[in-house]
């Protein structure tokens, strides 16, 4: 197995790489994370790799970490999940706010995620909690470690406290508005984090329309 690829992107585009190694060109279908940790076009990147191979299908796979990897390879041997969906998963979710939504059954959250419908969350959130029990899951860089579990950053922590509900009502107005459940969530967090916990539901998808990225 080709363990990870380092070398200069010479391509980008929508969820594909293009990786210049020794004069080599390969073609990486990558996640979200794995195209932020790549860089721009003509900069040095080191992904994480899995081929994936079935009958006369053969894909190279990129990511931004080695528990990346570990995750995805978890979701293709659970029932229902290929790797197109294992990809949207890691994409549109950050792990740690995945892993807690599984350990807690947290469906609504889960159904957010783009080809997750309910009877497909409520199966996950049985199937892999043992799956992911042994991981120890991480807030997204520049978050300092939250609660019990699945590690929370403090914005995190705000959504999930006082004020919660307007702050799940202010990340489904959001959505509402286009923005993918990621972009929502950290947005909503950002806001709750400035407003405090008295703020409204209005007042949060105002001042999160301001920290969209």
């Amino acid at each position: 197995m080709i363990e990870f690829l380092r070398g200069r992107v010479l391509a980008r585009e929508t969820g594909r790489v293009i990786l210049d190694v020794n004069g080599v060109g390969y073609g990486l279908e990558v996640t979200a994370a794995a195209a932020q940790a790549a860089g721009a076009v003509g900069s040095e990147a080191e992904l994480h790799t899995y081929l994936y191979v079935q009958e006369a299908v053969m894909r190279l796979y990129g990511f931004a970490s080695r528990q990346e990897r570990e995750v995805f390879e978890i979701f293709l041997n659970t029932s229902g999940i290929g790797p197109r969906t294992a990809v949207a998963i890691l994409s549109n979710i950050e792990m740690a706010s995945f892993a807690r939504a599984i350990f807690q059954g947290d469906v609504k959250t889960l159904t957010r995620i783009p080809g997750i419908g309910k009877k497909t969350a409520e199966r996950l959130s049985v199937e892999l909690k043992d799956k992911l029990k042994h991981l120890s899951f991480e807030p997204a860089e520049g978050s300092a470690a939250g609660a019990e579990g699945a590690g929370l950053s403090p914005s995190e922590d705000a959504l999930m406290g006082e004020g919660g509900a307007n702050t799940t009502e202010a990340i489904e107005a959001l959505m509402a508005l286009g923005c993918k459940p990621l972009v929502a969530e950290r947005a909503i967090a950002t806001a709750a984090g400035l407003l405090g916990p008295g703020a409204t539901t209005a007042e949060l998808v105002r001042e999160g329309l301001k920290h969209r990225r």
